[in-house]
């Protein structure tokens, strides 16, 4: 995943070891990440209410879609913002 995306940096959970258990560290930096996590999945619900982005989008037009998300985006911010 880190060849196909240029990230900074790319923050997975610590996964359960077979026949083992986590360290409270581990368990506790997967909470911590799961807080970020959510945060952005809420934003990213936020974005699929407005219908255009939560269904397919069957224009060719790359630029149309970007221009589509940044008003959703901005939607959305606003409607966090009242």
């Amino acid at each position: 995943m880190a060849q196909e995306y240029e990230c900074e940096e790319l923050m997975l959970s610590q996964k359960k070891p077979r026949k083992a258990e986590l360290s409270e560290a581990q368990k506790q930096a997967n909470r911590e990440l799961a807080r970020v996590r959510i945060s952005v999945e809420h934003s990213i619900g936020g974005l699929k209410r407005y219908r255009l982005l939560a269904e397919r989008l069957r224009s060719k037009d790359f630029g149309f879609y970007n221009a589509a998300l940044g008003v959703c985006a901005g939607l959305w911010n606003f409607y966090l913002s009242a």
